[in-house]
């Protein structure tokens, strides 16, 4: 398991987790999590339900006191400090907006309590209902407004106050697909624009490649890989993130050879180039796992050379691209999935088709069998 650790210095550095647990009666929901949140970054905590991201959120947020280790904000340690205190603006997975005020009131609610000057409200409401793109929607309640549009609102009121850190509590979750994509482009941009350090939670992983600078893969109370959703996608750490993050077929190989950073694993007649560092301490002729996204896979004609060879059985067909799956007698999958561009392939490869199956060039990460 990784240990994730910055390389930035202090003063880059907006919050920082040192060795943070949380219990809740005998459950530990976090333990010891190390993790620097870099300023102006986009980090997304990312894991199944359960795994501690939300725990990990709400600590940041002061809504929970951490039972070991410490919280900092701007270099400040907060464990003690109540929540109005920290400068953290807060969006809800259910945006948790005051159904009798209308979306000014909303807005302005956090300046209000912070007794800012009236006529600094107005000019700053404005602002933030301008930046979500709801200018002329003032006076109205929420119930008056669709899902997407109660969403800006309660971003709107979460940025209003300048916050130090933006979090985010699974925001997405409610809108329908359509809707999710834009607002999460629409969101990458008005936080690009103001630079605000953000900290997301959310358990969809396509969300979290395309949004994040940087996401930390969680587990059961812990940092499994802290890394760049490049990183995180191409080089999984271990299994649990191999499997979690998109969709991975697993292949029984053989380590054939060992050249510093790299490894050679045979699969059946191929060879495939893999990084060494999740194989340290195996040895020669060693089964391995390897690892390979659908789309780093390609049909052969059988017969030819290759790395499996099986049976078409099932094609599905998502617009830009057809997913096919394969039946392979000598996968440690039961199905292997090959994810082929363009429609064509539904009428090259039919069900019932005999293939073979070839791996791109220096395409996967191999564990070794525990």
């Amino acid at each position: 398991m990784t240990k994730p650790a910055s390389a930035a210095s202090g003063d880059e550095i907006a919050v920082r987790f040192n060795a943070v647990t949380k219990r809740f009666g005998k459950t530990v929901a976090l333990h010891e999590v190390s993790l620097a949140v870099r300023r102006g970054e986009f980090m997304t905590l990312l894991g199944p339900s359960g795994c501690g991201k939300t725990t990990l959120l709400n600590l940041a947020a002061g809504f929970f006191s951490p039972d070991g280790g410490e919280i900092l904000i701007d270099g400040e340690r907060v464990n003690d400090l109540p929540t109005y205190r920290r400068e953290i603006g807060m969006m809800f997975q259910n945006y948790a907006l005051f159904p009798h005020m209308t979306v000014a009131a909303n807005v302005a609610y956090g300046l209000k309590v912070r007794h800012v000057d009236k006529h600094e409200i107005g000019r700053r409401v404005g602002e933030a209902l301008a930046l979500v793109k709801l200018t002329g929607m003032e006076d109205r309640k929420p119930r008056q407004l669709s899902g997407g549009q109660q969403q800006r609102v309660a971003l709107a009121r979460a940025l209003v106050i300048n916050p130090t850190v933006l979090l985010l509590d699974e925001p997405f979750s409610a809108l329908d697909k359509n809707l999710r994509g834009s607002m999460q482009v629409e969101l990458r941009e008005i936080q690009r624009k103001l630079g605000v350090t953000t900290i997301f939670v959310t358990h969809d992983q396509s969300e979290a490649l395309s949004l994040s600078d940087r996401l930390a893969v969680m587990s059961e109370g812990h940092i499994r890989q802290l890394g760049t959703p490049t990183e995180i996608y191409r080089r999984p750490c271990d299994r649990f993130v191999a499997s979690f993050v998109g969709d991975a077929n697993v292949l029984r190989g053989r380590l054939d050879r060992i050249d510093g950073t790299q490894v050679s694993v045979a699969i059946g007649a191929l060879r495939v180039s893999v990084p060494s560092g999740s194989l340290q301490g195996a040895q020669l002729s060693a089964p391995v796992d390897l690892y390979v996204r659908p789309e780093h896979l390609q049909l052969t004609e059988a017969g030819g050379p290759c790395a499996r060879s099986g049976t078409i059985v099932g094609q599905v067909y998502q617009g830009g691209h057809v997913d096919l799956f394969v039946e392979c007698t000598d996968s440690r999958s039961e199905r292997l999935l090959v994810r082929s561009a363009g429609y064509q392939a539904m009428t090259r490869w039919p069900v019932g088709a005999q293939v073979g199956i070839s791996i791109s060039a220096d395409e996967g990460v191999a564990f070794a069998i525990p």
